[in-house]
């Protein structure tokens, strides 16, 4: 048998979901650093065989495309909590291997006590970082590990002692706690580095496999475009200038340290968290246990800040949590909470969800004409679309999906008149039309209401939006 060469199939072969014209080459810049780091990993994973139960953690940068290419679980996470969602992910579930894959603007920076924290509590994840001592994507600001003299657009004299410090030497400040187990510092100047940095992550992930506890591998790595440098000439600068501050080594190696056994932590059931938050008497009118063939609702929530689409989706994930169900909710919104764009995902199932992220609704609720017009290409075939028509004029949608026009806001003035209870009435239409939710799960919900003066008017806004949907046998199909 021949040895083939070929990616290995922890990476995958065509980057689909990169985009763009080209999708066998990766999005990195000429000479950048994290080519060969992601390919040193890759390789790692096929060839300790542990691909298939490896969850890549990426927050913002040049590290968050990560999904891009690896063929594990991938979760992305907020600036500088790569270290928090991991430890999640690792507790939830003991068995998987859990990289944490950060630059140095992450996890030096407003990452700094994420990282300090997971390495003193000795967690059990392997920590990839990516040291090229500057911001890389978002234009070349000073990092935490910018070098004293180095100029960015943050420091154009370059970096002074005086105004902004030292550079923070990572390897060397978790190296004194007594938790982690394995620390080591590698550079990409050259191939017998390359291959002392392919080993150093090999031995972290074994270490992981082991369950000894917290490694991690920090990389120098150039960066040509941040450095405004040529390739060749940003591998030398690394040479000659990151090499002297971030001297590379192991910095702790406690490798006669016994494997630690995996102790299932307890996961507790919807009931007994309700009841841990106090709300085990709430919703009297839900069943103790999921009605038998309850499916998966899957829906997005749409329209301006102000509108209460948020509020819409935490009150139907929150009664289907009094109902016992499985919910997830997720909030989006732009520069601007009041006027600006915002949308929500949410779940309600029969069944554990594996992610809150909703890519093909069930069931889209459009508060506005260009909510519609983003959403709806993406919702199931065999799905709704329930709208605003006081506002949505213009309905163009793909053949099949069940579009439901309800006058919201119309509603709330004329019949309430109160602009401000359309969302409530949205609420209403979507329980009278999918039954997600049992709508005196919802009344006692909206009866918890700290305001106590919006009680009386969203409980008639929930009757409102319920009765504007009861003529509605089976909803018009485009």
């Amino acid at each position: 048998m021949k040895d083939v060469l070929k990616k290995p199939d922890s990476f995958f072969s065509v980057f689909e979901r990169k985009g763009g014209p080209d999708l066998a080459s990766t999005h990195y810049c000429p000479g950048c650093g994290h080519g060969n780091i992601h390919k040193l990993i890759a390789e790692a994973l096929e060839d300790l065989e542990i691909a298939d139960r490896t969850v890549f953690v990426s927050p913002v940068g040049c590290s968050v495309f990560g999904y891009y290419y690896f063929k594990t679980g991938n979760v992305q996470s907020a600036h500088g909590r790569a270290p928090a969602v991991a430890t999640g992910i690792k507790r939830a579930l003991p068995h998987s291997i859990v990289i944490s894959y950060q630059g140095d603007g992450d996890l030096a920076a407003i990452g700094g006590n994420e990282i300090l924290q997971a390495a003193n509590r000795g967690e059990s994840l392997t920590v990839i970082f990516v040291n090229n001592a500057i911001y890389g994507m978002t234009g070349g600001q000073m990092a935490p590990t910018t070098l004293i003299d180095q100029k960015t657009t943050t420091t154009p004299y370059g970096r002074s002692v005086e105004n902004e410090g030292n550079p923070m030497l990572v390897a060397e400040l978790l190296s004194v706690l007594k938790s982690p187990v394995y620390i080591e510092r590698c550079t990409l100047e050259d191939t017998k580095n390359i291959m002392k940095a392919r080993k150093a992550i090999r031995k972290a992930l074994q270490n992981q496999i082991d369950n000894k506890g917290f490694s991690l591998i920090e990389i120098l790595s150039p960066c040509p475009t941040g450095w405004k440098l040529e390739p060749v000439d940003a591998r030398q600068w690394l040479i000659d200038n990151m090499v002297k501050v971030f001297p590379p080594g192991v910095y702790k190696n406690d490798a006669d340290r016994p494997a630690r056994p995996i102790k299932p932590r307890p996961v507790l059931t919807a009931a007994q968290i309700n009841k841990a938050l106090g709300h085990e008497d709430k919703g009297k009118s839900a069943a103790a246990k999921i009605p038998p063939g309850f499916g998966t609702h899957e829906l997005i929530c749409a329209g301006f800040g102000g509108q209460g689409v948020l509020l819409l989706g935490q009150l139907l994930t929150k009664s289907g949590m009094y109902e016992h169900k499985h919910v997830s909710w997720l909030p989006s919104y732009g520069p601007e909470m009041r006027g600006g764009t915002a949308n929500c995902h949410v779940v309600v199932s029969g069944h554990r969800i594996g992610t809150p992220y909703v890519t093909e609704p069930t069931l889209l609720v459009a508060m506005n004409q260009p909510s519609l017009e983003k959403f709806a290409p993406i919702v199931r075939p065999d799905g709704m679309i329930v709208y605003d028509s006081s506002f949505v004029r213009d309905v163009n949608l793909p053949a099949g999906i069940r579009a439901v026009p309800v006058p919201f806001s119309a509603l709330a003035n004329e019949k309430l008149d109160n602009p401000r209870v359309a969302n409530i009435i949205a609420a209403g239409a979507v329980i009278g039309l999918t039954g997600i939710v049992q709508a005196d799960t919802m009344r006692a919900l909206i009866r918890e209401l700290p305001k106590k003066q919006l009680i009386e008017p969203n409980l008639k806004a929930l009757d409102v939006g319920l009765k504007s949907v009861e003529h509605i046998a089976s909803p018009t199909t485009v």
